[in-house]
This record gives structure tokens, sequence and C-alpha cells, in this order.
């Protein structure tokens, strides 16, 4: 079999780039002929369309990226097997996904979120999405003390971590209301929040520490780092901590969760979305329920979108964009963890296992080649 992929490449620490290159590996791994490219470069696609001859056409995105990932390899001639995540809701592109043989989702939620909006699910299948072992591993509490060290966190205090773009949109709020519960039981914790260098981190960090002054919370115990980290410094910093919070408003997927476990760390993640499939609740990390959903009634689209022009559509029934976790269970859960050196270990070890035999790069690429396989090219 030859593949082409296409994703956002050279590579780069960016979550679908990484998607892609982990696949790129776990194929070749696996004897197949792969070769990457970047799914913007029309002339090299068009040019390994030609030479290389691939049996089918991998593209990693979402549906908003149709134009690049499908039509665009239908249009000469090859076969179009779209790997796709979700960004809250589908606008555009039914007709030309309802045609696929196959079009596979990052995870349960991502196919329910697409059916939801009218693209039929038969030829939907799941495959979640890879991490390297060689990078994300459990590593010894002693190899992590200069990290706690440079951060400021002591060696009878708990470190919480959180990190995306942003960390509002990863449940970093919610976090905050619960640890004012846990404070007042566990006083001896830091929250790192790792966010990227941008608007959105910047704007949310206004509100973060708006609800930290609120609530009276000790503004020492929280520790921002706004930075672009390699997947390596990545490791690094999750190995450093005591537990992964990640009650995410909106997580397709939730990479960050899967790496925290496969670094033996504790996930406190929300019963929806992409968490659902990566975390086992009470063995690896805990679930909570959602508390309450924010729905929306109308949606601006535009023509970056495939649409003539920029104008707002109305939805019969209003579509859930966003959620938030439960704060009473945050609480609890934070607290149990907390104060169990024992559970934190416990969960840890799961979770590290857990993440290797489910979700290794490798296993991921033979679980693409065989979906391929079955649904494309053995029909």
């Amino acid at each position: 079999m030859k593949v082409l992929a296409l994703y956002p490449y050279p590579v780069e620490p960016d979550g679908l780039s990484l998607q892609g290159h982990y696949l790129s590996k776990g194929l070749k791994e696996n004897g197949i002929e792969v070769i990457s490219c970047d799914r913007n470069d029309n002339n090299k696609k068009n040019e390994l369309y030609k030479k290389f001859k691939p049996n089918a056409v991998i593209g990693i995105g979402f549906w908003g990226n149709v134009p690049e990932l499908v039509e665009h390899p239908l249009n000469h001639g090859m076969i179009a097997v779209p790997w796709f995540n979700a960004n809250g809701w589908v606008a555009n592109y039914h007709e030309t996904l309802n045609k696929l043989p196959l079009l596979i989702a990052t995870s349960n939620w991502v196919r329910s979120t697409y059916m939801r909006d009218g693209v039929n699910g038969d030829n939907i299948k799941i495959c979640s999405i890879g991490y390297d072992p060689d990078i994300f591993y459990p590593k010894k509490y002693e190899e992590t003390l200069a990290v706690r060290r440079k951060l400021g966190v002591k060696d009878d205090e708990v470190m919480i971590l959180t990190a995306g773009g942003d960390v509002t949109s990863k449940g970093a709020q919610e976090m905050i209301q619960a640890l004012a519960k846990a404070d007042k039981i566990f006083p001896k914790w830091k929250y790192v929040l790792k966010v990227w260098p941008s608007f959105s981190a910047d704007n949310h960090g206004k509100e973060e520490k708006k609800l930290i002054d609120e609530l009276k919370l000790d503004e020492k115990k929280f520790i921002y780092i706004k930075d672009t980290f390699t997947p390596k410094i990545m490791a690094k910093l999750i190995n450093a901590c005591d537990i992964y919070a990640g009650p995410s408003r909106l997580e397709g997927f939730g990479m960050i969760q899967l790496e925290a476990q496969a670094c033996g760390k504790p996930v406190i993640s929300i019963n929806i979305g992409g968490p659902k499939d990566t975390i086992v609740h009470n063995v690896t990390g805990f679930l909570v329920d959602v508390a309450h959903e924010i729905k929306l009634d109308k949606e601006w689209v535009y023509p970056n979108m495939g649409f003539a022009k920029k104008m707002i559509i109305e939805f019969p029934i209003p579509k859930t964009f966003a959620y938030r976790a439960d704060i009473d269970q945050l609480a609890e859960c934070t607290l149990k963890l907390m104060q169990s050196q024992k559970l934190r270990d416990k969960m840890g070890n799961a979770g590290a296992q857990h993440a290797l035999d489910n979700f290794h790069y490798n296993v991921i690429a033979k679980k693409m080649i065989q979906l391929i396989e079955e649904n494309v090219l053995n029909r």
C-alpha cells in the first residue's frame, strides 16, 4: 500500500502536525510506503499524485479543510480518506462527505457531532490519535525535581498542571473554582498553567486572574508559563506535575490528557467529548459530570467555510458549543488525589499502561491500515 499523508508539514509543535507525523511514522514501521506533504501545497500534491501514485490520500484536519484534503485529491482521481476532528459543528460539505467510502473521526464524540449536523455517519469510523512513547513516558520523581524547583514548587506541595493554547478552554476556570473549595482542606498546592503566546491566552488570562482575586486565593499559588514547547520539553513539564487537570469546555480528542496518562499522571477531565475515549474513570483518572451546556441558536459562516458570503445561519434546534464541568465533583476528585500519593501512583501506573497498550502510534497506524483495507481497498 502507498499512502500520501496531507497535514501541516514540515513537522511543527502543533497538534495536527504531530498527528500526521506520528501516523506517518507508524505506517512506515508497519511496512507502508508513505510520503508526507503540506496539505495546502497544491503543486507538490499534483506532482506526487502522478509520480508516487498513492493508493490512498489521508488528509488531517476538520470539515473546513474539505477543499484541500478531499476535493483536490478526488478531482485528480485519487482516493481521499479524511481523518477529521471537530470544532463544535459541521456547517458545509455534507454531500461530499456522504459520498466518501470512508471518513475517519478521532473520537466517538467527533463522529456524533458530524452525524448531529447532517452527515450520514454510515461511512464514519473511529481511529484515535497516537503518541510517541519514546517521548512521553513516566520518569522518577527525582528526575523532575529540577523542573519543580525552577517553577517554585516545594517538595511538600502537590503540583497540578493544565496546558493548552489557552487554559480557560481546557477548563482552568472550573479548576480554579474547585481549588478554592479544596484549599480549605488541603492548602499545600501549586497550579501551573501552560499557555501559548496568543491573544486568546492573554484575554482569558485576565478572566482567570479576576476569578482568583474574587475567590480570595493566593495568587502566588498560580504559576503561568507562556511559551511554545517542543514535545520533549512538554513531556518534562508533564512529568514534573502530580495531577493533570483538563476538564475541557470542548475537546474533540484530548491529546494532552493522553500524553499525561502516558507520563504516568492521574488525569481529571470531563465526561463528554474525546476524553471519554481515552480516560478510564476511576482507573486512570476521573471523568466528572457536565454541569451545564452552552448552546447557540445561530452562528456566523464565512467564505472560507465554502459559503458565497458572510452570513448568519439559524439552527432549528440549538447546538451545544461548549460544556462546563461540575465544580463540586472537580473539587472532590482533586482533593482525593492531593491527599493520597498512593492513589496518584496507582492511577498513574494504570494510565501509563493504558496509553501504551491502546494509543502507541504503532497501534494507531495498524488500525488505520485495517480501516482503509476493509472499507476502501478491499470493498
